[in-house]
């Protein structure tokens, strides 16, 4: 149970961290610079993104004690910010999944935060840990993996994109996209029955 929970998490986080849609974002934001540099870049952004990630596996619970956030609120809000992610995956927009993208040479902004690690990665990571606190080195691990296929596709990334070509990797991302609803459909759903379950045992 527990290695199979470790799995579906490392799934999830490689479909909210999402390096294969990421892949023209960097080959984008990274056409200026010199191709020596670029996989220092790249291997530099993940590393911000994944101890980024890192702080709200250890911190998150703390901070979301000190906003008096509870686990449906994270719950319902992680499902919503998925499920819009996951809209613009299946619909793309012109300007990206994240909006409008900057030039020059990247530093932490926009390639760590957000295309890697965005709004959608941290309330994941939020609410992995907000369920299960106790199996911490679980959640490590998984996100250790999903950084590490992150860097791996996204140093790749022009031989890839070479390789698959613009049609395939446009229909890999709306089928992540897909999958994507549907896991925010399901957290959704998970954190308004907590709600209502809660509403029920309410004095009357």
């Amino acid at each position: 149970m527990e290695a199979s929970s470790v799995v579906s998490a490392t799934i999830l986080l490689i479909l909210v961290t999402d390096p294969l849609g990421n892949i023209p974002l960097f080959i984008g934001l990274l056409k200026q610079v010199d191709p020596k540099r670029r996989r220092r870049i790249i291997i530099r952004e993940v590393l911000f993104a994944f101890l980024i990630l890192l702080f709200f596996v250890f911190f998150g619970r703390s901070l979301l004690d000190l906003m008096h956030l509870s686990d449906k609120s994270l719950g319902i809000a992680g499902g919503v910010i998925l499920f819009l992610i996951a809209l613009r995956m299946i619909f793309p927009h012109p300007e990206g999944i994240f909006g409008h993208q900057m030039h020059g040479e990247p530093f932490i902004v926009p390639l760590a935060i957000p295309f890697i690690a965005g709004p959608s990665a941290i309330a994941t990571v939020l609410l992995l840990v907000s369920n299960q606190p106790d199996r911490l080195g679980s959640w490590i691990l998984a996100l250790t993996i999903a950084m590490l296929v992150s860097a791996v596709v996204l140093g790749f990334a022009e031989r890839i994109a070479d390789f698959l070509g613009e049609k395939v990797t446009m229909a890999f991302e709306r089928l992540m996209g897909l999958i994507l609803t549907a896991i925010a459909i399901e957290m959704l759903l998970s954190g308004i029955e907590k709600f209502v379950r809660e509403l029920q045992q309410l004095p009357h």
